[in-house]
């Protein structure tokens, strides 16, 4: 009888799992499944297993394919389950080709005669999936906000950064879930950084992959009036929950959609973008909403000079510019207080209400 042998944390059992222990069944007759004890998943990882080892020692004996389970106590790095694969003395140690510990497996399966087997990578038979991702997916929210971007816009792209700058948006509502999104699409609100959280994945990492800023992730995630410095990566230099904006923000649907991505490279000013953040920056530590108008003003001058089509001026808006890289989706307008806003609302169609957001 040939003896096969794997070890794992198995701290959420996934199809992922399953398809591994079967090609390593299918090198022999016997099967044995070794994981982690929670006691030692602490020591290495300092973090605690999903359900109890009991538990997850009856799911793994309830696997046909599965002979026999060990929880091993074992402390040496890489090797927890060294007692146990020297006391059993199997034929062959299974272990995928990401295995970290290759060498030090190698020296252990010399010492009893057994065979060290990698597995390819084979085509899953279905989307992969990680014990990480399955924990995203699980901790991930059911809505998310959108986000409005005041001044700063572009200093939050890596190669456009410019240290002791500032980046100045806000979370806002309605908000949005995976079933219900009440704004248009490509819109300029920071929508894949909204759908990236709700899947559960890391929006910051998936934006900055795409050429461009992590911005929307960033205060998508954080919610509330966020003040950011430039930078390669997220920084918060403060924030607050925006309540002195109640009732004077709207955003005007300019009638098509844009693709940031695009014009990313697009020659701009960023020394007025950067003039932009600053005064953005002053008006948000002291909810005065004329400074912040201010920093609006200048950045929609700057998009203006790239060659941004003029936006309707609404009367009653102390400020208006596009929202994120511009050249259609929404423009924002800050209106001098509630009653401004709603006589505006009354009159378009195409301009609605939105709050900011902060999640305490």
């Amino acid at each position: 009888m040939k003896k096969v042998f794997v070890s794992g944390c198995y701290d959420i059992l996934h199809a992922g799992h399953i398809q591994f222990f079967e090609e390593a069944r299918a090198l022999g007759d016997y099967l044995i499944v070794s994981f982690a004890s929670a006691e030692v998943l602490w020591h290495h990882k300092r973090r605690k297993p999903s359900i109890p080892d009991d538990h997850k020692r009856v799911l793994l004996q309830g696997l046909r394919v599965i002979d026999e389970v060990i929880v091993t106590q074992g402390h040496k790095e890489g090797l927890d389950f060294e007692e146990d694969f020297l006391r059993l003395r199997p034929d062959f140690l299974i272990v995928t080709d990401d295995d970290k510990y290759g060498l030090l497996k190698r020296e252990l399966c010399a010492k009893v005669g057994a065979q060290y087997v990698i597995l390819p990578k084979t085509p899953p038979r279905f989307e992969p999936v990680s014990t990480s991702s399955i924990v995203r997916w699980v901790q991930a929210p059911t809505e998310a906000p959108l986000r409005v971007d005041f001044a700063g816009g572009w200093l939050d792209v890596p190669r456009f950064s410019r240290p002791g700058e500032f980046i100045v948006n806000c979370a806002i509502s309605p908000l949005v879930s995976l079933r219900e999104w009440p704004y248009e699409k490509q819109a300029g609100l920071g929508g894949s950084g909204a759908w990236a959280l709700l899947n559960g994945r890391d929006g910051v990492n998936s934006e900055l992959d795409m050429g461009v800023g992590w911005q929307d992730p960033a205060v998508i995630r954080e919610t509330g009036l966020c003040v950011w410095r430039s930078g390669k990566s997220p920084v918060l230099d403060f924030k607050q929950n925006g309540d002195f904006l109640t009732g004077r923000l709207a955003i005007l649907w300019t009638g098509k959609s844009h693709d940031t991505p695009g014009f990313a490279d697009y020659v701009r000013d960023y020394d007025r973008i950067a003039e932009s953040g600053r005064l953005a920056r002053d008006g948000a530590l002291h909810a005065n909403p004329q400074r912040l108008a201010e920093g609006m003003s200048v950045y929609y001058q700057a998009q203006l000079d790239e060659g941004m089509e003029p936006l309707l001026a609404i009367p009653g808006a102390m400020a208006h510019k596009y929202c994120g890289g511009g050249y259609g989706g929404y423009a924002l307008y800050l209106f001098e207080d509630a009653a401004m806003r709603t006589q505006a609302l009354a009159a378009s169609e195409n301009l609605r209400a939105i709050e900011p957001f902060c999640r305490i």
